[in-house]
C-alpha cells in the first residue's frame, strides 16, 4: 500500500471512529467548543521571528501520528492568533505533503527546518469532496521538521516570509508533553 493510501486509511479510521461513537451516544458537534472529546492536543504559546520583531501565536501541538493525521479536520473556525504546529521526530521528505480532506477552513502552512527557519509557505483551500483521493496534495518541495498551519492570509498580513523563524525554544521539551 503506498504512503497516500495508508494515510487515507489511517485518517479515515482515526477520524470516523470517535465521531461514530459520539453519534451512537447521542452527542452532536455543532461547533468547536466540544472538540476535545474527539482528540486532545497540548497547547503552548510560541513566537514567529521577523526581521525586526516577533509575533506571539497560540498553537496546538500535533506530535503523535494520530494527532498529525487529524490536524484541524472538522474545525469550523480558528482564532486569529492561533494555529497548529506539527512536530516531527525526523526530517520529512520534500514530497511529504499535506491535504485538506475534511478541513473546513482555508489555511496557510509554513514548512520549517530543524532550526525553525521557514523554507516554504503554501496556501491551502478546503476540499469540498467526500472522496479523500480527490483532494489535492500541498507539497513543500523542501525537507522540513515542523509545519505550522494558521488561518489563510495570516502570513501575508503579518509579513511572514521564507527565511523568517519559528522560535522553537518556546516549545515544551519532549519529556514534559502529556502521554
Amino acid at each position: 500500500m503506498n504512503r497516500l493510501a495508508r494515510r487515507i486509511a489511517t485518517t479515515t479510521a482515526l477520524t470516523l471512529t470517535p465521531l461514530v461513537l459520539a453519534m451512537c451516544r447521542g452527542e452532536t458537534r455543532n461547533d468547536d467548543t466540544n472538540y476535545d472529546h474527539v482528540m486532545s492536543f497540548d497547547t503552548t504559546r510560541m513566537r514567529l521571528a521577523r526581521t525586526n520583531d516577533t509575533l506571539a501565536l497560540h498553537v496546538e501541538l500535533a506530535v503523535k501520528p494520530e494527532q498529525q493525521s487529524m490536524g484541524l479536520m472538522e474545525r469550523r473556525r480558528l482564532a486569529s492568533n492561533a494555529g497548529m504546529l506539527f512536530v516531527y521526530d525526523s526530517t520529512q521528505a520534500p514530497d511529504a505533503s499535506f491535504w485538506m480532506y475534511r478541513t473546513r477552513i482555508p489555511l496557510d502552512i509554513a514548512f520549517a527546518d530543524s532550526a525553525g527557519v521557514i523554507r516554504s509557505i503554501r496556501s491551502m483551500a478546503p476540499c469540498p469532496t467526500d472522496l479523500p483521493q480527490a483532494c489535492p496534495n500541498y507539497r513543500p518541495d523542501v525537507p522540513y521538521r515542523y509545519a505550522l498551519e494558521v488561518n489563510a492570509g495570516y502570513f501575508a498580513r503579518h509579513r511572514i516570509v521564507v527565511g523568517n523563524t519559528l522560535v522553537l525554544s518556546d516549545l515544551p521539551s519532549p519529556g514534559t508533553r502529556k502521554p
